[in-house]
């Protein structure tokens, strides 16, 4: 039963903002003080949370940022490329997959602040990926990109930034 149905049903998955679909299965009972955390955060956040996220070939994950850094670790289906694009404008990919001979990895690092989003590698098939954030996640920490103003200040990774975003101004 290795379809994308089946694991968003045996793992209680639910729509993402983003794209596809996910469920938290961590979040630490134990937060870092507001105080202690760099001015971004405005606030406490947990020590860490997880995430199960499954994005299926015919969907993306849409350019996003957040605060913290974010691991992402390969489960099971179709290699996954995820694009980053960093605050000074530098594209990079890392994808995720079972497969090291064709430069797949199991894990990768998004840096806080970057904007990424993913594609699945085809479109008849799924990735089901984990996300780890530290200093956990928070809602307030998430921003979905805005195609004009990503468009303005890279103009660069047009084609890209179309791809992944999903409005059209």
């Amino acid at each position: 039963m290795d379809t994308a149905a089946y694991w968003i049903d045996r793992l209680g998955l639910e729509k993402h903002p983003e794209g596809g679909f996910f469920r938290e299965t961590y979040r630490s009972e134990e937060a870092v003080d507001g105080p202690a955390l760099p001015d971004r955060f405005g606030g406490s956040r947990a020590f860490c949370t997880a995430i199960y996220f499954l994005l299926e070939g015919s969907d993306f994950s849409a350019l996003h940022r957040i605060r913290s850094d974010e691991i992402w670790h390969f489960y099971a289906g179709a290699p996954l490329t995820v694009h980053v694009i960093a605050p000074d404008g530098d594209h990079s990919t890392a994808v995720l997959g079972r497969g090291p001979e064709a430069g797949e990895t199991f894990q990768a690092v998004v840096k806080a602040g970057c904007w990424f989003g993913a594609l699945v590698g085809g479109t008849t098939s799924y990735s089901l990926v984990g996300c780890t954030v530290a200093p956990g996640f928070a809602f307030e920490d998430f921003e979905l990109a805005n195609r004009h103003e990503l468009l303005v200040r890279y103009p660069q990774h047009r084609v890209l930034i179309e791809r992944l975003t999903r409005e059209t101004g």
